[in-house]
């Protein structure tokens, strides 16, 4: 009976010790990791369809168009853990009728790893998209309005340590244009809503 419950006390022990050590190596890399700067470029294009009024058609008739644009985007932070980062992610998005620069608050976060160094990366984009660049007709005038962006990437780690990147992203951006007023009219605006796919290629480093 002494010797059985000897060995139940040192199984006891053993656990508590194994216990112990897997704290010690949390705590150990967790100590270890250092939050640093961290930059992902991209560029690539933006796909949507829009619907728009024939103009001087009567009864009104309506036009269905795809659209491709190009975009450019980089996000800049701090990779706060080993698996988050947050910054500010900043660009240009060349529509056909406007040039916005957004900016916005970023987060990216890798959801997963493979045993061949790539990761699924979950991203998220909310901000402003600002109208600094555009330059209007006569008479036309474009404001920028709230952007949301949230995505999926796959990051392909090089050697260097940098990565390459491809994503996967949805964006909606909010825009308003006023025009030239016609015969008889007080006013003339338009709100637009641009819902796009974005497809982008770049590196993270």
């Amino acid at each position: 009976m002494l010797e059985a419950s000897k060995i139940n006390s040192l199984k006891k022990w053993r656990s508590v010790l194994i216990l112990i050590c897997s704290l010690a190596c949390t705590l150990t890399s967790s100590a270890q990791f250092k939050p640093h700067y961290v930059n992902m470029t991209e560029v690539g294009g933006l796909f949507g369809r829009v619907v728009y009024n024939i103009p001087w058609s009567v009864p009104v008739q309506q036009r269905v168009e795809n659209r491709l644009s190009l975009t450019l985007q980089t996000f800049n932070g701090v990779q706060l853990k080993p698996r988050m980062a947050v910054g500010l992610t900043t660009g240009l998005d060349w529509y056909q009728s406007a040039l916005l620069m957004p900016v916005a608050a970023g987060i990216r976060y890798d959801l997963a790893k493979s045993k061949n160094n790539v990761t699924l990366l979950g991203m998220l984009d909310a901000g402003y998209g600002f109208q600094w660049l555009h330059a209007d007709a006569t008479g036309y005038k474009t404001d920028g309005g709230m952007m949301i962006s949230p995505g999926l990437g796959l990051k392909f780690g090089l050697k260097s340590g940098s990565a390459l990147v491809l994503s996967l992203s949805y964006k909606r951006q909010h825009a308003k244009s006023t025009e030239p007023l016609g015969w008889g009219e007080i006013e003339k605006w338009e709100n637009r809503v641009y819902n796009r796919m974005a497809v982008r290629f770049g590196f993270v480093f």
